[in-house]
């Protein structure tokens, strides 16, 4: 059971990491440090499917990571 659980860990670390490299960037970059913050954008197409797909690979880690803890 752990090793399945290693192995699915590892699975999901590296389409995790995928996933966060290929969402795109902001504009700016630089709200950090006063750009101005005051446009509004929504997620189309394939940037909400990534953005959705992160979030559920997310949670998939945190999930499987809690129960390799307890194993």
């Amino acid at each position: 059971m752990s090793s399945f659980l290693l192995a699915g860990q590892l699975f999901v670390s590296i389409i995790l990491v995928a996933l966060v490299l290929l969402q795109p960037g902001t504009e700016g970059g630089n709200g950090l440090f006063g750009g101005s913050g005051e446009t509004y954008h929504t997620r189309k197409g394939v940037e909400k499917l990534l953005y959705y797909t992160t979030i559920f690979f997310l949670l998939l880690f945190v999930v499987n990571s809690i129960a390799l803890l307890l194993i």
